[in-house]
């Protein structure tokens, strides 16, 4: 008995006919495995590597409203945040921001998908993830687990215009 040419009981579901599927042979045409790589070729050549595209640089002052939530402050608007991005060397960077409890100096990474990036701080307790919305514009959002956690947001524009990033020595 084989699958595809009698019925079969499901004791819940009753009786059913399984499908006739034609053979992928080549007689009949290319098989299914054949279909998906000219796809994915097709595709691929209409879009150019991630790898050609310019690593975007982050080097500036980021000015923006940052607004939290959290369990023990409630929603929290913290008015005007502002971060310097001192230094990028190919996808990576460094910077700083200063806020209520001081200055905090962070390093941070720009996505293979040029769109995306995260930082972090040696003496954090969570991530920061941005995401770059334009040549001057970035979202740059905090996440912190646990019993201080929070979460917030700030939509920031570039304030100084942008410097030309080093780019590695391609040896």
């Amino acid at each position: 008995m084989t699958l595809s040419a009698h019925a079969h009981k499901l004791s819940f579901f009753g009786t059913f006919e399984m499908p006739q599927f034609p053979s992928l042979s080549p007689a009949r045409g290319p098989s299914m495995a054949v279909l998906a790589l000219a796809a994915v070729a097709t595709f691929a050549a209409g879009h150019p590597a991630l790898a050609d595209d310019p690593i975007p640089n982050l080097v500036g002052t980021w000015v923006g409203e940052n607004k939290t939530i959290s369990d023990k402050k409630g929603y929290k608007d913290w008015g005007t945040k502002t971060v310097l991005i001192t230094e990028q060397q190919d996808r990576r960077f460094r910077g700083h921001f200063t806020y209520p409890a001081g200055t905090k100096n962070f390093f941070g990474i720009v996505h293979p998908d040029n769109k995306t990036f995260t930082w972090v701080a040696s003496d954090s307790k969570g991530y920061n993830f941005g995401h770059i919305l334009g040549p001057d514009r970035i979202a740059a959002c905090y996440v912190e687990p646990g019993e201080e956690g929070t979460a917030g947001c700030a939509d920031m524009t570039r304030q100084v215009a942008p410097q030309a990033a080093p780019q590695a020595d391609p040896k």
